[in-house]
C-alpha cells in the first residue's frame, strides 16, 4: 500500500494533475507575454523616439519631476509608517476603549481612491470651505490675507492625503505579525523587566520589519501611481509628467522616455520587496491559541483615551471626511442618480471591469493552478513577469498598451481595405479593449494571488485520490478542485471588478471619445472644478470600494 502511494506521489509529482505541463506551460507564457508586451513597447518605443525631446526633458521636466516624485514617497512613506505601526501596536498590544471597533475600522480607508480624499480635502480646507470659514468668523477675519493657513493643494497636501487614504496597507502588514509572534516575545520581555516603549522598540519593530517593508512598497507603489490626486493638489511627479508630456505637448516618445525612468523606480521597489518577502519566512512562525488568550497591557487615566483618539483620527482623516463630505453632497443631488450621463458611465464601469475580472481571473487561474500541479522554471519565471504588472503605474501601462495596439490595429485595417476595400477602424486601441488589457495586466497578481492562496488551502492528496478513483486529470479539476475553489474564484473576480471600477491613471489615458467611465466622470467634474456634481459618481465608487474592506474588517473583527 505504501509502495503503491509512494508511486502515485511521484507520478502526481512528475506529471502534475492538470492539463499536462506542456499546455500549462504555454498558458502561463501566454499570460507573462500579456504583462510583458507593454514594457517591451516602451522600452522601444523610448529608443526609437529619437532624442529631439531629451533636451527639454532633461533641463524642464525631468529632474523636477523626479525631485518631487521622490520627496513625495518618502513622505508618504515615512507618515504611513508612523501611523501604520503605531495604530497597529495599540490595538494589537493595549486595552483601551473602542479598541475592537478601531481595530476593524481602522481599514476603512481603502475604500476611498486617493483622488476622492484629494476632492473631499480641496472642498474642506480651501478659503470657501467649511474650516476656514469658521476661522473668519469665530475671529472676524474678512479676507485671506488676515490670517495664514497651509495651503492643502501643495506637496504638504498631498502627503496628507496619500497617507490618510494607503497607511492601512502598513496597518494590516503589521497588525497581523504583531498578533502572530509580537505578543508572546513582548510578553517574555515584559517577565524579564523590559517596559512596555522598549518591548515595543526593541522586540516588536525589530520582528516586523519585514511587514513593514512589504506594506511601504505598496504604498510607495500606489504613491507612483497616483495621478489625480497629484493633478488637483498641484504637484507634478514623473505620473503626471507622462500624462502632460503625452496628452498637452503630443510627445508620446518623450513621454515613453520618462515612463522607462518609473519603470527603474518600480524594479527597485520590486526588489526590496521580494527581499523582505525572503527575510520575512524566517521571522513568521505559527502561534497557538494560549498565545491569542495572552492579556493585553491595559492602559488606564489620560493614556487610554489618548490611544483611542490616536486610532480615531486617521480612520476619520481617511475615511469619514472624504465619505461625509461626498456624501453631504451627493444627497442634495440625489436627481443625478438617473441621469443618462450618469447611466451610461456606470453601465460602461460595469462593462469594463466585468470583462477585466473575467480574462484577469482566467489567466490567474492557469498561473495559480500550474504552480499546484508542478513547478518548474517555466512556470515560475512566468509567475515572477505576470506579478510585474501590479508595479507598473497606469499612465505608463497605457503607453505601453496604446502602442502596440494601435500598429495592430493599423495593420488589420490595411488588410481590410486591400482584400474588401472597407475600412475597420480602431478596433482595439479605439475601444474600450484597451482599458481592459492594461487594467488586466496592472490587476492579474491580485487574482493570481488570490487563486493561488485558495488552492493552497487544498490538499494535493484530494488530486491524487480523484486520480487513484480514475478520474481523468481534466475531470479532476472539473468536478473535484473547481467547485473547492469557487470561494477563492469569486473574491479573486470582486477584487478585480473593484480595483478596476476605482482605477483613473490608465483609464482617463485610454478612454475613447465619448467614453466615460465612473473615475473619468468624477475627474471630468472635478477637473472644472465642479467637485459637487462630481459627488454622486463618487460615492457609487466608494461604496462599491467598500465591499472588500468590509469583508476584511469582519475577518479582523474574529480575531483578538
Amino acid at each position: 500500500m505504501q509502495s503503491t502511494s509512494r508511486s502515485l506521489r511521484k507520478r502526481y509529482t512528475r506529471s502534475g494533475t492538470g492539463l499536462g505541463h506542456p499546455l500549462l506551460a504555454i498558458w502561463a507564457i501566454v499570460a507573462s507575454a500579456v504583462v510583458l508586451m507593454p514594457m517591451i513597447s516602451i522600452a522601444w518605443l523610448a529608443v526609437s523616439g529619437g532624442s529631439a525631446d531629451w533636451p527639454h526633458l532633461i533641463e524642464n521636466v525631468i529632474p523636477r519631476a523626479t525631485g518631487r516624485t521622490l520627496l513625495l514617497v518618502v513622505l508618504t512613506g515615512a507618515a504611513t509608517a508612523f501611523i501604520g505601526i503605531l495604530t497597529a501596536w495599540l490595538v494589537a498590544s493595549c486595552e483601551f476603549p473602542l479598541r475592537r471597533f478601531l481595530s476593524a475600522a481602522l481599514v476603512l480607508p481603502l475604500a476611498i481612491p486617493a483622488y476622492l480624499a484629494a476632492y473631499a480635502f480641496g472642498e474642506l480646507l480651501t478659503f470657501t470651505g467649511p474650516v476656514q470659514g469658521l476661522i473668519r468668523v469665530v475671529f472676524g477675519f474678512q479676507t485671506s490675507r488676515d490670517y495664514w493657513f497651509p495651503d492643502v493643494r501643495s506637496l504638504g497636501g498631498a502627503v496628507l492625503v496619500l497617507s490618510s487614504v494607503l497607511y492601512p496597507y502598513i496597518y494590516l502588514a503589521c497588525r497581523s505579525m504583531f498578533l502572530m509572534q509580537g505578543r508572546a516575545a513582548a510578553d517574555v520581555a515584559r517577565t524579564l523587566g523590559a517596559g512596555p516603549l522598549k518591548v515595543f522598540f526593541r522586540i516588536q519593530i525589530p520582528m516586523a520589519r519585514p511587514a513593514i517593508m512589504i506594506g511601504l512598497t505598496l504604498v510607495a507603489m500606489e504613491t507612483l501611481n497616483d495621478i489625480g490626486a497629484v493633478e488637483f493638489l498641484g504637484v507634478q511627479t514623473l505620473t503626471f509628467s507622462i500624462f502632460d508630456t503625452w496628452l498637452n505637448r503630443g510627445s508620446l516618445a518623450g513621454a515613453a522616455q520618462i515612463a522607462c525612468i518609473m519603470l527603474l523606480f518600480v524594479v527597485a521597489l520590486m526588489m526590496v520587496e521580494r527581499a523582505a518577502r525572503r527575510r520575512q519566512r524566517f521571522a513568521s512562525q505559527k502561534t497557538t491559541a494560549a498565545v491569542h488568550d495572552l492579556a493585553r497591557l491595559t492602559l488606564s487615566g489620560w493614556k487610554k483615551w489618548a490611544a483611542t483618539i490616536v486610532c480615531l483620527l486617521p480612520m476619520l482623516s481617511g475615511f469619514a471626511i472624504p465619505f461625509f463630505v461626498l456624501g453631504n453632497y451627493a444627497l442634495k443631488r440625489l436627481d443625478q442618480f438617473l441621469a443618462p450621463r450618469l447611466l451610461n458611465a456606470l453601465l460602461h464601469s460595469i462593462l469594463v471591469s466585468g470583462l477585466t475580472a473575467l480574462v484577469a481571473v482566467l489567466l490567474g487561474f492557469v498561473l495559480a493552478y500550474a504552480a499546484r500541479t508542478g513547478r518548474s522554471r517555466i512556470t515560475d519565471a512566468a509567475g515572477r513577469l505576470a506579478s510585474f504588472g501590479y508595479g507598473v503605474p497606469g499612465t505608463v501601462l497605457a503607453i505601453g498598451v496604446l502602442f502596440p495596439l494601435a500598429a495592430l490595429d493599423n495593420a488589420i485595417d490595411a488588410q481590410a481595405r486591400d482584400l474588401f476595400g472597407i475600412s475597420t477602424g480602431l478596433l482595439m486601441s479605439g475601444t474600450g479593449f484597451a482599458i481592459i488589457y492594461a487594467c488586466t495586466v496592472r490587476f492579474l497578481t491580485m487574482a493570481e494571488g488570490t487563486l493561488e492562496a485558495g488552492f493552497q488551502k487544498l490538499s494535493p492528496h484530494l488530486d491524487m485520490a480523484a486520480r487513484a478513483l480514475g478520474r481523468t486529470s481534466s475531470q479532476t479539476l472539473r468536478t473535484v478542485l473547481l467547485p473547492m475553489m469557487r470561494p477563492a474564484v469569486l473574491t479573486a473576480a470582486l477584487l478585480v471588478f473593484i480595483e478596476t471600477m476605482k482605477e483613473l491613471s490608465a483609464t482617463i489615458m485610454l478612454r475613447p471619445f465619448n467614453f466615460n467611465t465612473l473615475a473619468t466622470l468624477v475627474y471630468e467634474d472635478a477637473s472644472r472644478a465642479k467637485v459637487e456634481d462630481a459627488s454622486v459618481a463618487a460615492m457609487i465608487i466608494v461604496i462599491a470600494g467598500m465591499i472588500p474592506v468590509i469583508l476584511v474588517s469582519r475577518s479582523l473583527e474574529r480575531r483578538p
